[in-house]
C-alpha cells in the first residue's frame, strides 16, 4: 500500500505541474522578444533584425569552430557588431538596426572572406546559409599561422574541459580524461572527488545511468576517452538538478555531429596493460539520424602488493595482525549503443537511444597472515582469494522536445529505464600452517537495480531581462541483493555456511520532486539566478530474516543563490546552494564481505541521508596571455555519513568497516587554476586545491559504549599541464598531478601521483593519426601508506600499485559529411542523485562490498 501510495503522489504531482504549463504558454503565435541583457545574443546594436549563418572548411566541408564574425556598417566602415561561431560553425547576430552593412568572417589558418552589400529591413532575419572559408596555404619566412582552442574554458555555472583536445588520452578510458580537470581529483582505483568531497554525480550526455549507479569508478573504464568531447564541472548546481550529489556535478559530454551523410571511425590502441577498439559510426538523411557505436576495452599486467600490520582490543584481549599479499586483476569492459533522432516538425524533435555496458573484472590475491595474541605468536594461515565484479546494464530513453517562437522558449518530456544485473561474488581456498588446502569458502551475491523515470521542464524568457523555469519528475527505483556463504572441504561439495550470514534485501526508493528557478539581470549587467526545489523521498526496505527496516519517508527544500558581475575585465560570483546526499546502496547492502576475513566490510541498511550547505566566491581575470581564476569555497554537511571502523567480536583480530550518519564534516578551502598561453602553438596550465578539514561525531565503542570521534587537518592536491602543436601535423602533451594525505575521521590515507606524456602525428588529409603516450614510466610503483587508529585498533596499510604503463594509438575516419544546420534535440532525463562508495583503496584482499542497488 505504501509503495503505491507514493507512485500516485508521484503522477499527480508531474501532472499538477504539466498542465499549467501547457494551459498558461500556447504553442506558437508569440511575438519573438529582445535577448536577455547579459546572453550571446545581448549586442551592442539595438534593433530587432537577425543574421545567421554556418561556416565551414571549403575543403572537407568540415565546421569552423569558433570563427571570429564581426559586421560593420557599409557607410561609416565602422565595426558595429561581432560574434564568435559555436562548435559546429554556427553563428547568430542579433538586435542588429536596419541598414546597410559588410560582413567580414576570419579565422587563423584561413583566408579571410567578407560579404558585401548586406541590406537589412526592419524586422528582417537574414540566413546567408553555408559560408566556405578557404586554407590559408601561404608561408610568410617560413612561419606558418595556427591557432589552438582552449584546453579548459569557464563558463558563467561551470569549468569546462575540451577533452576532444586532449591528446595524450588516446587509447585510453574516461579516468584518464577527468584526471586532468582541474577541481577533480581522481585515485588510482578511479574514485572521483570534488574540492574533496566523494559525494557527487556523474551524468554522461545530462543524464545519469545506473552503469554509474553501482560503481562510478568501474563505469569510467567502460566509457572510451576518445569518445568524449567535453568534461563540465559544476559546482553550483541550480533547482533544475536534482538536489543529490552534495560536492557538486560532472557531467560527460560524448562526441555528437548534426551532418548529413553516413561516416565510421575506428580507434584502436595496444599498451603493456591495457588494449582497446572502438567502432562508430553515424548515417542522416533529411530529418532522420541514426548513430551506432561500440567499444571494447582489456586490462591485463596490473599487478598489486600489499601489506598490512593492525592491532585490535576486544573483549580484553590484544590481537597483532602482520599480513602480507600478491594480487593482479583483469577486465574486460564494453560499451555498445544505438541513437535514433527525428525532426517531427521544424520546432519539434524526437530523440530515442538503447545503451548496453558490460564489466567483467577479475581479481587475484594469495594472503598470508600471521597472528600475535598479547604478544604470543599464534596460527599462520594462508587464502587465495578470486574476486569475480561482473555487470550487465542496459539504459533506454524516449524524448520529446518543442520549442516555439520565442527564443529560449521550450518544453520537453523526457523518460528513462534502466536495469542493471550485479554479480559480486569470490571464491577462497583456506591454506593451514603447511601451505596445504584446508577447505574453501564461496560467497554468493547478485543484485538488480531497475527504475523507470519521468520527467518535465518547461522554460520562457519573461520581458526583456528575465527569464522562468520549472519542473517535475518522479523516479521510481526497486533494487535488491541476496547474499549467502558455502563452505567445502577441500575435494567435498559446497553446503551452507551456518557461522556466517546470509538474507536478502529488498529496496524501494521513489522520489517526488519539484522546483522554479528565475534569472534577472540588471541593467549594469549584475545577473542573479535563484530557485527552489522540493523532493520528498518514499523508502519501502526490508530483508528476509529481520522484516521491514524502520526508515521513514522524508522530504527536503533546496534553495540555491548565484550572483556574478563583471567589473573591469574581473569577473566576480558568487554562490549559495543545500544539497542531499541519499546513501548509496553499496553503504546500505547488508552482505558481510570477509574476501579478506582480516578487513570485513558490511553495508547498514538503516542509514539516512545528510545535508550539505554550500558556499562559494569565485574571481576570474584574463591579464595578457594569463587567466587565473580562484574559488574559496566553505561546506557544511550534517548527519555526515562516514566510513567507521571497530574490532570484530566473534573473528580474532579482524577490524569490521561499516557506515553510520555519526555527526558533521566542515571543510573552508580555495582551487586556484590558471592557464598561460606562452605561444600561439604552447599552453601551460596549473592547478592546485587545498582546505582544512574537521570531522565529529559519535560511534559505538568498546562494550557498546559510545564515543567522541574528531578528526582535523590540510588536504592538499595540485598539478600542472602543457600541450603544444608543431608543424606538419605534429603535436605533443604532458600532465603530473600529486595528490597528499587526505583526512579521515579515524586517521589518514596516503597520497598518490600520477604523471603521463604524449605525442600525436596527423596525416595529411586529417582523416587519421597515430599516438604514442606514456604514463608513470620513470617509476617502478606507487605506495599509498594509510594509517587508521582509535582506543580500539591500530592500522597501518601499505598499497603498492605497479602502474607504469605505455600505449600506440590509432585513428581513422571513413566517409564524408555535409553540413546540415544543427537542430536542438529533445533533453534526456537527469538522475543526479545518490552517494557512491568511494572511499579510495580497498583493503587487501577485500572485494568491493556486494552489489549495490541504484542509488
Amino acid at each position: 500500500m505504501k509503495k503505491n501510495t507514493s507512485i500516485l503522489t508521484i503522477i499527480l504531482l508531474v501532472t499538477t505541474l504539466l498542465t499549467p504549463a501547457l494551459a498558461q504558454f500556447p504553442m506558437g503565435g508569440v511575438a519573438q522578444p529582445k535577448a536577455l541583457p547579459g546572453t550571446a545574443g545581448d549586442q551592442t546594436p539595438k534593433g530587432n533584425s537577425k543574421i545567421t549563418g554556418f561556416v565551414v572548411d571549403s575543403s572537407v566541408t568540415k565546421a569552423v569552430e569558433f570563427a571570429n564574425i564581426a559586421l560593420y556598417n557599409k557607410t561609416t566602415g565602422k565595426a558595429v557588431d561581432g560574434t564568435v561561431a559555436d562548435e559546429k560553425g554556427k553563428f547568430v547576430l542579433n538586435r542588429i538596426v536596419e541598414g546597410e552593412y559588410r560582413l567580414l568572417i576570419s579565422f587563423l589558418g584561413f583566408k579571410n572572406k567578407t560579404i558585401e552589400n548586406i541590406t537589412l529591413a526592419k524586422g528582417q532575419e537574414l540566413d546567408l546559409g553555408v559560408i566556405k572559408l578557404g586554407a590559408n596555404v601561404q608561408t610568410l619566412n617560413e612561419v606558418v599561422v595556427t591557432g589552438q582552442a582552449a584546453l579548459i574554458e569557464e563558463k558563467v555555472d561551470r569549468l569546462v574541459y575540451n577533452a576532444d583536445k586532449d591528446i595524450a588520452a588516446k587509447g585510453g578510458d574516461a579516468t584518464d580524461v577527468l584526471r586532468k580537470v582541474p577541481l577533480l581529483t581522481v585515485d588510482l582505483d578511479g574514485n572521483i572527488s570534488l574540492r574533496g568531497s566523494q559525494n557527487i554525480r556523474v551524468l554522461i550526455n545530462n543524464k545519469p545511468s545506473t552503469i554509474i549507479a553501482s560503481s562510478v569508478a568501474d563505469a569510467l573504464k567502460q566509457i572510451p576517452a576518445d569518445l568524449i568531447k567535453t568534461v563540465e564541472v559544476i559546482t553550483s548546481p541550480s533547482a533544475k538538478y536534482d538536489a543529490e550529489g552534495s560536492g557538486g556535478i560532472i557531467n560527460i559530454i560524448t562526441k555528437k555531429n548534426s551532418l548529413q551523410g553516413m561516416n565510421l571511425n575506428v580507434d584502436a590502441g595496444a599498451g603493456n596493460r591495457g588494449s582497446s577498439l572502438s567502432l562508430n559510426g553515424s548515417y542522416r538523411k533529411g530529418k532522420a539520424g541514426f548513430t551506432l557505436g561500440g567499444f571494447g576495452r582489456a586490462n591485463y599486467n596490473t599487478i598489486t602488493k600489499t601489506s598490512l600490520e593492525q592491532t585490535s582490543i576486544s573483549n580484553g584481549i590484544s590481537t597483532l595482525t602482520r599480513q602480507t599479499g600478491d594480487g593482479s586483476s583483469k577486465g574486460l569492459f564494453g560499451q555498445y549503443n544505438l541513437g535514433f533522432d527525428y525532426d517531427l516538425a521544424k520546432n519539434q524533435s524526437l530523440t530515442a537511444g538503447v545503451r548496453y555496458g558490460v564489466r567483467n573484472f577479475i581479481s587475484q590475491q594469495d594472503l598470508v597472515t600471521r597472528l600475535f595474541t598479547n604478544g604470543v605468536a599464534g596460527s599462520t594461515s594462508g587464502r587465495n582469494v578470486e574476486a569475480k565484479n561482473l555487470s550487465g546494464t542496459i539504459d533506454m530513453n524516449v524524448d520529446y522536445l518543442h520549442t516555439f517562437k520565442k527564443p529560449q522558449q521550450e518544453w520537453s518530456i523526457s523518460t528513462l529505464y534502466s536495469r542493471n544485473g550485479l554479480t559480486n561474488d569470490f571464491d577462497a581456498n583456506l591454506l593451514n600452517s603447511g601451505g596445504a588446502l584446508a577447505s574453501r569458502q564461496r560467497n554468493l551475491n547478485s543484485n538488480v537495480n531497475q527504475e523507470f523515470t519521468l520527467q518535465t521542464d518547461y522554460q520562457t524568457p519573461i520581458k526583456k531581462n528575465q527569464q522562468i523555469e520549472f519542473g517535475a519528475k518522479g523516479i521510481f527505483r526497486e533494487v535488491t541483493s541476496n547474499y549467502r556463504y558455502l563452505l567445502a572441504g577441500p575435494t567435498g561439495n559446497f553446503t551452507t555456511e551456518i557461522n556466517q550470514p546470509s538474507g536478502e534485501l529488498t529496496y524501494h526508493q521513489n522520489i517526488a520532486a519539484g522546483y522554479t528557478s528565475y534569472t534577472y539581470t540588471t541593467k549594469k549587467r549584475y545577473t542573479f539566478k535563484g530557485g527552489l526545489r522540493y523532493e520528498h523521498t518514499f523508502i519501502d526496505a526490508s530483508t528476509r530474516e529481520g522484516g521491514p527496516i524502520g526508515i521513514g519517508d522524508y522530504g527536503v527544500l533546496v534553495p540555491s543563490v548565484n550572483a556574478s558581475k563583471t567589473i573591469k575585465g574581473t569577473t566576480l560570483k558568487l554562490g549559495y546552494n543545500r544539497r542531499i546526499q541519499r546513501p548509496g546502496l553499496q553503504q546500505l547492502n547488508p552482505n558481510f564481505n570477509a574476501a579478506n576475513p582480516q578487513n570485513i566490510t558490511i553495508g547498514n541498511p538503516s542509514l539516512r541521508p545528510e545535508l550539505t550547505n554550500n558556499f562559494e566566491l569565485g574571481l576570474s581575470k584574463t591579464i595578457k596571455k594569463v587567466f587565473v581564476n580562484a574559488t574559496f569555497f566553505g561546506r557544511v554537511t550534517n548527519n555526515a555519513i562516514s566510513q567507521v571502523r571497530r574490532p570484530s567480536d566473534t573473528l580474532v583480530g579482524a577490524i569490521i568497516t561499516t557506515y553510520e550518519n555519526i555527526g558533521r564534516q566542515h571543510a573552508y578551502g580555495a582551487n586556484v587554476f590558471a592557464n598561460i598561453a606562452v605561444t600561439s602553438k604552447i599552453n601551460v596550465g596549473l592547478f592546485s586545491t587545498a582546505f582544512y578539514t574537521t570531522l565529529s561525531g559519535q560511534a559505538m565503542g568498546d562494550n557498546g559504549v559510545s564515543q567522541n570521534l574528531t578528526n582535523d587537518g590540510f588536504n592538499v592536491s595540485g598539478g600542472l599541464f602543457s600541450q603544444a602543436q608543431f608543424k606538419n601535423g605534429w603535436g605533443a602533451q604532458a600532465f603530473g598531478f600529486l595528490q597528499g594525505s587526505q583526512v579521515q575521521l579515524q586517521g589518514m590515507q596516503g597520497g598518490f601521483g600520477f604523471y603521463t606524456v604524449g605525442i600525436k602525428k596527423d596525416f595529411k588529409n586529417k582523416k587519421g593519426s597515430l599516438g604514442l603516450a606514456g604514463e608513470n614510466f620513470l617509476s617502478k610503483r606507487y605506495n599509498i601508506h594509510t594509517e587508521l587508529k582509535s582506543s580500539q585498533f591500530n592500522q597501518v596499510n601499505d598499497i603498492y600499485l605497479y602502474n607504469r604503463g605505455v600505449r600506440l594509438t590509432f585513428t581513422y575516419k571513413i566517409g564524408k559529411m555535409t553540413m546540415d544546420a544543427p537542430k536542438k534535440k529533445a533533453r534526456s532525463v537527469n538522475n543526479d542523485d545518490v552517494k557512491t562508495e568511494g572511499g579510495g583503496q580497498a583493503a587487501p584482499g577485500g572485494a568491493p562490498a556486494g552489489g549495490t542497488p541504484r542509488q
